[in-house]
């Protein structure tokens, strides 16, 4: 399909957490979460013109389970994620700064202007790799120095999700960015709450992220766009990082 040069695109990744922690009906809602995508993208055309998915997944280690592609095309199988292994954020985050490099230059070779990428990063545990290891591999995705140009230019906006046994406070260190005037926020499960139901709300939420910010995108606004903490369904709130939940 032909475009515009210089159409302006969004890309999305689904990060998903399949350690063995996540088997059953946790894992069954994450498989719905892009058959999701799809549906609401296919009754809003218009927008999938402005925006690209990927699907990366991981437990031992992280895998590309769906490389960097418009949902709607008829040559592309949804993935479905199994159960393997622990919890390694660090897998996750590595692969991540790999792919939205690569990704980011196809797009750009393809004719494309492109936002700063979506990060939706759903887990139900804490890390299992050393904090040194996942910190510093977060810090290799995210950390920019404008004045030195040192760093990973396209980092990009991470919205950390979690349900089950995800520990706020660890989850609140992905968050990014963290302030300024495009300050990300994450989404938790509702205390009490039940884990698979939330992993529903959560897809609720990146579908409604999608379709908001694809309107925004075709009337020149500027990008990502997450929906307001008083829309969110039930099963998960909404934290920025300096939210008192952590003081």
């Amino acid at each position: 399909m032909t475009h515009p040069q210089g159409t302006q695109l969004l890309p999305f990744y689904l990060v998903l957490d399949v350690s063995i922690s996540m088997r059953g009906d946790k894992l069954d809602q994450a498989n719905q979460i892009m058959p999701r995508v799809r549906d609401a993208l296919a009754e809003n055309p218009i927008l999938a013109d402005k925006v690209r998915f990927s699907v990366i997944d991981f437990g031992s280690d992280a895998r590309v389970r769906m490389p960097m592609c418009d949902p709607l095309d008829e040559q592309i199988d949804l993935p479905t994620m199994n159960v393997r292994g622990c919890t390694s954020y660090a897998s996750a985050f590595w692969l991540l700064r790999s792919e939205i490099e690569n990704d980011i230059k196809q797009l750009k070779a393809d004719g494309f202007s492109v936002y700063r990428p979506a990060v939706f990063f759903l887990t139900d545990g804490l890390p299992t790799d050393e904090p040194a290891v996942w910190r510093d591999a977060f810090a290799d995705l995210t950390h920019w120095d404008k004045s030195t140009q040192q760093g990973f230019r396209t980092y990009p906006n991470v919205i950390p999700c979690g349900v089950g046994q995800a520990d706020p406070k660890v989850l609140r260190e992905l968050i990014h960015p963290a302030a300024g005037t495009k300050q990300m926020q994450m989404y938790l499960m509702e205390e009490g709450g039940d884990a698979a139901r939330a992993i529903g709300a959560v897809a609720e939420i990146l579908v409604s992220s999608v379709v908001a910010s694809g309107q925004s995108i075709t009337q020149g606004g500027t990008g990502l766009v997450l929906p307001e903490k008083a829309l969110l369904p039930v099963g998960v709130d909404a934290y920025s990082a300096d939210d008192e939940i952590f003081m």
